[in-house]
C-alpha cells in the first residue's frame, strides 16, 4: 500500500488501503488492551497470589491499587511517547509501545508469588504495571492519530470508531481466554496456577502484532509535514504553550474525564460489583459481561458514524448525562436481578453496626500494613468482607460495637492488648456467630445461580456498555480535530490519558474503598456520577463542537 495516497478516495470510499490501515492499527491495539486488562479481570486472584500477607478486604484494595498504578503513569507515557511520535513518526512509536506492553505481560505470567519470594513479588508486579502504563500512554494516541490522518473528509468519526472498539474488544478477548481456561482447568486449578496461562499467551499475540505493524507505512500527513519542514522540535513544550494548554485542560475536564468514568463504570466497576458486592460466581459474571460487550460493541461504530452526521460533542455529553442520572437505578436493578437474596434480606433484616463513632476508622489501607484492633472496625470489616450492606448507628462512648441483624445482636471485640492466640480465638468465635446469624436472617453467602435473572441482568449490563459506546465511539475523532498535526500526538494523548489514567483508572479503587468505608454498597457510584456531571457542565459551556475540518494544518 502507498500510504501517501491512502487518504484520498472518491467520495471518501473505504478503499483497500484504508481497510488495511484500520485493520492493522486496530488489531495491534486490541492485543495491547488485552494485555493491559488481563490484570483487571483477574484482580481478585492476583490479590490472593501477590498480596496474601494482608487481610482480604485490604488485599483486594491493594490489588486494585496495583491495577491503578498502570493508569497513574499513563500521562507520563503520553508525554514521552507522544513527543516521540510527533518528532520521529506515528508508526515506529507505537511499534515500540507494543513490545514493552507484551513483554511486561509475559513476565507477569512467570512471576513468583508472595508465598515464594515475599515482598519482592508485589514490588516487581507493580513495576511491570508501571511499564505497561507507560506503554499504553503512547499507544492509543498513536493508533488514533494514525487512522485519523488516513481518513477522508466526512468519514473520520466512522474510521476512528474502529480504534474505539479495541479497548472493549481487548477486554472481551481477555474475558474469553480467562473463561476458556476456567472451564478447561476448573476453578480450583485455575486459581492455583492456571491464571498464568492468559498472561503467557500474550507472547504469541505480541509476535503477531509486531509483524502486522511492520507492514505499515508512515502517516501521509506526518510525511507531508516533515517534507515541508513544519514539524515541532519540542512537541511537549509546544503543547504546553498558552492557548493549547488551556484547550487541553478544557478537553480533560469537559470530555475525557467523564468519558473515562463512564467507560470504567460500565465495564470494570460493573464486573467488580457483580463479583465483590453481589457474590456472583466469577465465571457467571465474566460470561454476563462478555455477552453485554458482544451485544453492545457494534454501537461504537454506530455512534462514530453518527458523530460524522450530527457532531461529536453532543453524543459524548449525552452519554455522560444518561450515566449520571441512571447509575443508581441500574445498579440497584443489578442487585434485584443478580442476587435478590441480598435485596430481600436487607429489606427484612437490615444489618446495623452500633458503635462509638470516635472508634470507627476508614476501612482503607493502601500500604497493606494497618491492623484494625477496635471493635467498630472489626465489625465493619467482617460485614464488608461478607458483602453485606450495613449502616453505622452511634452508640454510647466507650462501648464495644455490636452488629444487629433482624433483632439478633452479635457483639464484636476489641483486639488491642490481646495475644495472637486470643485474637484468633475471638475472631473465630465472632465470625462463626455472625455467619450463622446472617444465614438465619436470609443473607446468602453467594448469589444463588438458580435465582439469577439472566435476561434482566444482561439487559442492564448492556445498557451500561451502550453508555460506554456513546462517550467513547466519537472521542478519537473529536480529539484529533482539536489539535494541529505538528503536536497532535502529544496534545491529544495528554488529556486523554490523564482523564482515563487518573479519573478512570482509579475508579474501582476509590469506589470500592468508599463502599468499604460506609457500608453502603451503592455509595461508590457517587464518584463516577460526580465526574460525569462535571464533564457535562464544563464541556457544554466551554468546549466547542468540532467539524470534519481539514486536519492537515
Amino acid at each position: 500500500m502507498n500510504a501517501t495516497t491512502a487518504n484520498h478516495s472518491p467520495q471518501g470510499e473505504l478503499t483497500k488501503g484504508h481497510k488495511r490501515v484500520i485493520f492493522a492499527s486496530s488489531l495491534g491495539t486490541v492485543f495491547e488492551w488485552y494485555d493491559f486488562y488481563l490484570y483487571g479481570s483477574l484482580a481478585a486472584i492476583i490479590a490472593k497470589q501477590f498480596f496474601s500477607g494482608v487481610n482480604e478486604t485490604t488485599g483486594f484494595i491493594f490489588a486494585l491499587l496495583a491495577f491503578a498504578a498502570g493508569f497513574a503513569v499513563r500521562p507520563f507515557g503520553a508525554a514521552f511517547f507522544g513527543s516521540l511520535g510527533d518528532r520521529i513518526g506515528r508508526k515506529y512509536t507505537f511499534l515500540v509501545t507494543i513490545v514493552i506492553m507484551g513483554l511486561s505481560t509475559f513476565i507477569v505470567g512467570i512471576l513468583p508469588t508472595y508465598a515464594s519470594i515475599g515482598l519482592a513479588a508485589p514490588v516487581i508486579l507493580i513495576m511491570l504495571r508501571l511499564a505497561q502504563g507507560l506503554a499504553l500512554g503512547g499507544e492509543y494516541g498513536g493508533a488514533a492519530t494514525y487512522v485519523a490522518e488516513h481518513a477522508p473528509h466526512g468519514k473520520r468519526g466512522l474510521y476512528t470508531s474502529f480504534i474505539q472498539t479495541t479497548a472493549t474488544l481487548g477486554l472481551f478477548l481477555s474475558l474469553l481466554v480467562i473463561l476458556g481456561c476456567r472451564l478447561t482447568l476448573g476453578n480450583e486449578t485455575f486459581e492455583a496456577w492456571g491464571w498464568r496461562i492468559p498472561f503467557l499467551v500474550s507472547i504469541v499475540l505480541l509476535g503477531i502484532s509486531v509483524w502486522i505493524r511492520l507492514q505499515l507505512s508512515e502517516s501521509p500527513l506526518f510525511q507531508q509535514m516533515k517534507a515541508e519542514g513544519k514539524g515541532s522540535k519540542k512537541p511537549f513544550r509546544d503543547s504546553m504553550k498558552g492557548g493549547n494548554l488551556g484547550l487541553m485542560l478544557l478537553v480533560l475536564l469537559g470530555a475525557t474525564a467523564g468519558q473515562a468514568v463512564v467507560w470504567y463504570g460500565g465495564q470494570f466497576y460493573s464486573l467488580f460489583f457483580l463479583t465483590q458486592a453481589l457474590k456472583v460466581d466469577g465465571t457467571t459474571a465474566n460470561l454476563l459481561i462478555a455477552a453485554a460487550l458482544a451485544l453492545a460493541t457494534p454501537f461504537f461504530i454506530v455512534f462514530g458514524w453518527l458523530s460524522d452526521k450530527i457532531g461529536r460533542k453532543k453524543i459524548i455529553l449525552a452519554g455522560c448525562f444518561l450515566a449520571a442520572v441512571t447509575y443508581f437505578p441500574i445498579f440497584k436493578g443489578l442487585t434485584h436481578f443478580a442476587n435478590p437474596g441480598v435485596e430481600e434480606a436487607r429489606q427484612n433484616a437490615p444489618a446495623v453496626v452500633h458503635a462509638d463513632p470516635a472508634t470507627c476508622s476508614f476501612q482503607f489501607d493502601p500500604i497493606g500494613k494497618k491492623v484494625f484492633t477496635n471493635s467498630c472496625d472489626i465489625a465493619a470489616a467482617a460485614l464488608a468482607k461478607a458483602g453485606i450492606p450495613y449502616e453505622i448507628v452511634p452508640a454510647a462512648p466507650g462501648t464495644v460495637a455490636r452488629i444487629s441483624v433482624g433483632g439478633t445482636d452479635v457483639e464484636a471485640y476489641d483486639a488491642a492488648g490481646l495475644s495472637k492466640e486470643e485474637v484468633s480465638s475471638r475472631a473465630a468465635a465472632f465470625t462463626g456467630l455472625l455467619k450463622s446469624t446472617l444465614a438465619s436472617a436470609g443473607y446468602p453467602d453467594k448469589a444463588d445461580p438458580d435465582r439469577i435473572n439472566i435476561p434482566g441482568t444482561l439487559f442492564l449490563l448492556w445498557v451500561l456498555v451502550i453508555y460506554v459506546t456513546m462517550v467513547y465511539g466519537p472521542i478519537a475523532a473529536y480529539l484529533v480535530e482539536l489539535f494541529p498535526t505538528r503536536i497532535r500526538y502529544t496534545s491529544m494523548s495528554l488529556p486523554y490519558h490523564i482523564g482515563n489514567g487518573w479519573f478512570g483508572g482509579f475508579l474501582p479503587t476509590i469506589s470500592f474503598a468508599l463502599v468499604a468505608a460506609t457500608g453502603n454498597m451503592y455509595f461508590g457510584l457517587w464518584y463516577p456520577i460526580g465526574i460525569a456531571i462535571m464533564t457535562v457542565i464544563v464541556g457544554g459551556l466551554f468546549l466547542r463542537e468540532t467539524k470534519d475540518d481539514d486536519i492537515s494544518k
